[in-house]
């Protein structure tokens, strides 16, 4: 349910179309959607601004297309994420409908009934170390594009050469919050941090060789920046990273238009 269900609901309370038992009947099974063994928060976008998104993983097919019904039931898009080939074919296969996509790069699957509107204050910018980073970014950005957000992308620009960041200044600058993938030792972050008049959210990536492990190192070089206004997640957590610029981004009502 999003704010505006809720208003017409109350409106209509107020204008004497709807009595207000019939509201609370309407309301009665708002919070929780429940399809089989699922149990979906349908006021998540009302609470947050941001519906619930699918996890994948662990869940039988039944499970995960289940969790995708309850979420479209609530008369939200639904996002998946982490999904596997196979069970992006068992998605689709539930829900062949124009607005299905697999974003396999990403490991997404968006089922999109409303349209998808920008409700952000400016571009998000999403960078790599390098390519074997991009996975992680690309759950990152296709996530960013699905909460309504401008994103733009700059992939392979670490440290090892670190004049490929001058060829994207203008973004860093006009961007209102930037999302850094990196793994190995995971500098990049406060390099952009350095530069950028923007909050930077850091992904650590569990890319890298054996004293990395697995994406600790770039975990602990992130948590100990020198330059302000980095923010971590997870290792790994491109959805995380998301989510936390996606909130940063949003325009409030309050904003000027």
């Amino acid at each position: 349910m999003e704010a505006t269900e809720l208003l017409a609901i109350l409106e209509s309370v107020r204008d004497g179309r709807c009595s207000p038992d019939q509201a609370v009947e309407a309301l009665r099974t708002g919070p929780t959607r429940r399809v089989g063994d699922v149990a979906h928060d349908a006021h998540r976008m009302l609470r947050r601004g941001v519906g619930e998104v699918v996890f994948a993983p662990g869940k039988s097919t039944t499970q995960l297309v289940d969790a995708v019904r309850a979420a479209l039931d609530s008369g939200t898009n639904c996002m998946a994420t982490r999904v596997s080939p196979e069970a992006a074919a068992s998605l689709q296969a539930a829900f062949d409908e124009p607005g299905f996509t697999w974003h396999p790069a990403a490991r997404i699957v968006t089922v999109v009934r409303r349209p998808v509107l920008d409700q952000g204050r400016g571009p998000i910018l999403v960078m790599t170390a390098g390519t074997s980073d991009v996975p992680v970014a690309q759950e990152a950005a296709t996530a960013c594009e699905f909460f309504g957000n401008r994103v733009v992308r700059a992939w392979d620009v670490g440290v090892a050469g670190i004049h490929r960041v001058i060829e994207h200044l203008d973004a860093i600058r006009e961007a209102t919050v930037i999302i850094v993938a990196a793994g190995m030792e995971g500098a990049l972050p406060s390099v952009i941090a350095g530069m950028a008049p923007c909050p930077v959210v850091a992904v650590p990536t569990s890319v890298g060789y054996g004293a990395s492990f697995g994406g600790v190192a770039a975990l602990l070089a992130m948590l100990n920046s020198c330059a302000g206004g980095v923010s971590v997640v997870n290792i790994d957590n491109g959805f995380g990273a998301a989510m936390t610029a996606t909130l940063i981004n949003r325009r409030r009502p309050t904003d000027p238009a």
